[in-house]
């Protein structure tokens, strides 16, 4: 368990304890009804996995199921897979949908994507948001020891530094922040704002995908608290409260470029591109991968993909756009509405467009296996990532890295973190212009060989100098400044 006062040197390394609302698997039941466990394929694990086959550690979080049964024999067997232990912490039906469904889910993530008209500032989701996050807290307590660096990730568990502080624990906390962070005026919008800020300062070092985020929350934390000093001067801002000096930085999050770039120069996934390019002979590919959610903006995207068939002729029967929807919370009727607003507008766009031997949308709402999606990005001309709002969204790394033959365009939302790491060599976009966006589209298409090839090349590199491992070096060495200070 962890204790009150530290007792090691600081140049000793404890173990790395991963907290997050859902532990990095995904169950499921076989033919003889015997539970399967997999890691799962959620950005989270997609950045940490490759940490912790190297670091090893620990992994505290939800296992996304209600009923209670033995499972602990598959989570050690996931757990070496992943590298690292797997602790789960129960949740009640009500916690789950109050916590989860409800605070986090109709409250911080439409507040966080700037859709405060979505929100639903119910009393009872805030109520037991608290719980669950001093739920956590007790886990932590329980399973973690002095030497440990705690990280604690997303919005859902922004309150568990609070509750681990009011238990005594003097590790090292940290946070990271994988949604974008709202300015004052969206902040202040949150009933109980002051608070969650106020808990967010007990962490020791906080991270935020961008320095737009970053700036935010600093400018968040001047205006709405008292009796602090900002000093934003350093890469790593600092925050000096009453109790400790508090870190604050932007750490981009990415992915393992050289795992993405062997497995997309595979034969497997060669071949399977070569087929996908097969199907859709004198086409180009233009290709959406967005999770179901309306943060994604995957209809605006429909819209705009739609006006670029109607304003230039040419495109017809030479352009195809291939949408994956990857299936989320499918039981809320708000993302079932969503789905059905997004079939409906290909239904449409099809309808209107179709000629034969060519079908304008290609639609399947379905997950994928990552050679299957490799392939996917390796046989596109065009990736068309549009969200809303987005933290980071890796896929538009993911496809650079996929790109083993260095030519392709990415038109990317200017809303999305990785905007500021790949905007200039990518076609920026405003995702609420759908003429913009189809003025993009019919750019990329006419696009010569030599400026993609150009302009990958360089996305490229910027992906691979910035991957996974530079972004938990950069967030452990900022993590060890502060240490010093």
């Amino acid at each position: 368990m962890p204790v009150t006062k530290r007792q090691s040197n600081e140049t000793e390394v404890g173990r790395l304890v991963i907290v997050s609302n859902r532990l990095p698997v995904t169950l499921s039941r076989g033919n003889t009804g015997q539970w399967d466990v997999q890691l799962s394929t959620g950005g989270l694990v997609t950045a940490l996995g490759p940490i912790l086959r190297v670091r090893g550690g620990l992994w505290i979080g939800w296992l996304g199921m209600l009923k209670k049964v033995n499972l602990d024999e598959l989570l050690a067997v996931a757990g070496r897979d992943l590298g690292c232990t797997l602790k789960p912490v129960s949740l009640t039906e009500k916690e789950v949908n109050l916590y989860y469904f409800g605070f986090s889910n109709e409250v911080i993530w439409p507040l966080f994507h700037d859709l405060q008209t979505r929100c639903n500032f119910d009393p009872a989701y805030w109520k037991a948001y608290q719980r669950v996050n001093q739920k956590f807290a007790q886990v932590i307590v329980e399973n973690t020891e002095m030497d440990d660096y705690i990280w604690v990730h997303d919005y859902h568990l922004m309150l568990v530094a609070k509750e681990l502080r009011g238990m005594g624990v003097e590790n090292e906390l940290g946070f990271f922040l994988h949604t974008p962070f709202p300015p004052p005026d969206i902040c202040v919008k949150l009933p109980w704002y002051r608070r969650i800020l106020g808990d967010l300062l007990e962490y020791d070092l906080l991270g935020f995908q961008t320095p737009r985020d970053r700036n935010n929350f600093l400018h968040c934390i001047e205006a709405m608290l008292k009796g602090l000093k900002v000093d934003a001067r350093r890469k790593v801002s600092t925050i000096t409260t009453p109790k400790r000096l508090v870190g604050a930085g932007s750490f981009p999050i990415s992915i393992d470029f050289r795992e993405f770039a062997h497995q997309a120069a595979s034969e497997v996934v060669a071949e399977g591109a070569k087929h996908l390019r097969e199907t859709l002979p004198n086409q180009q590919m233009v290709l959406g991968v967005d999770r179901l959610d309306y943060s994604k903006g995957i209809p605006e995207k429909l819209r705009a993909f739609k006006y670029a068939l109607e304003r230039f002729n040419s495109l017809r029967g030479k352009i195809s756009l291939i949408q994956i929807v990857v299936p989320s919370r499918e039981d809320i009727p708000e993302y079932q509405a969503l789905r059905a607003e997004i079939e409906g507008l290909v239904s449409e766009i099809n309808g209107k467009f179709t000629l034969p031997g060519w079908i304008p949308v290609h639609y399947m709402y379905r997950s994928f296996a990552r050679t299957d999606l490799l392939a996917y990005y390796r046989a596109a001309d065009i990736a068309l990532i549009t969200p809303l709002k987005d933290g980071m969204n890796l896929v538009a790394k993911e496809y650079c890295a996929a790109k083993t033959n260095k030519s392709g365009v990415l038109i990317l939302s200017d809303f999305a973190g990785a905007a500021s790491q790949l905007r200039k060599n990518s076609l920026l976009v405003n995702p609420y212009d759908i003429e913009g966006v189809a003025d993009a589209i019919y750019q990329a298409y006419r696009m010569g060989p030599d400026e993609q090839q150009r302009r990958m090349r360089k996305l490229r590199q910027s992906v691979a100098r910035r991957d996974i491992f530079w972004w938990v070096d950069f967030f452990f060495r900022a993590a060890a400044n502060m240490k010093r200070l």
